[in-house]
């Protein structure tokens, strides 16, 4: 009579384990295989596949138009390198010079 149990207690065992795995399988809905290659990046956002225009420095221009706002007469770029942009020209004492950071926004470094 033990044994029975013990065979019957199998038998539902093997049926609660076969249903828990019928459930998952259906639960997929369909089984695809595929091979993507991705690069790393995102795509298809704002102003994806142009150019880089560069506006992370500071332009001349720009530098210009800031050292004749802070009293600078006759601004002009005397000097661009990876790290400053140099605008001289005249103030209320005589010649003076301004050197800003090339980054974005070009701020002050030196008066």
């Amino acid at each position: 009579m033990i044994s029975t149990f013990a065979k019957a207690g199998v038998a539902v065992l093997i049926a609660i384990s076969s249903l828990s795995a019928t459930a998952s399988t259906a639960s997929a809905q369909d089984v695809r295989y595929g091979l993507y290659v991705q690069d790393g990046q995102r795509h298809g956002g704002h102003g994806w596949g142009r150019p880089d225009r560069g506006r992370d420095r500071c332009a001349p221009w720009l530098a210009e138009e800031k050292a004749s706002r802070m009293g600078l007469r006759r601004a002009t770029v005397v000097d661009v390198s990876p790290r400053r942009v140099v605008v001289a020209g005249f103030d209320r004492r005589g010649r003076d010079r301004v050197v800003f950071a090339n980054v974005r926004g070009c701020p002050v470094i030196r008066r």
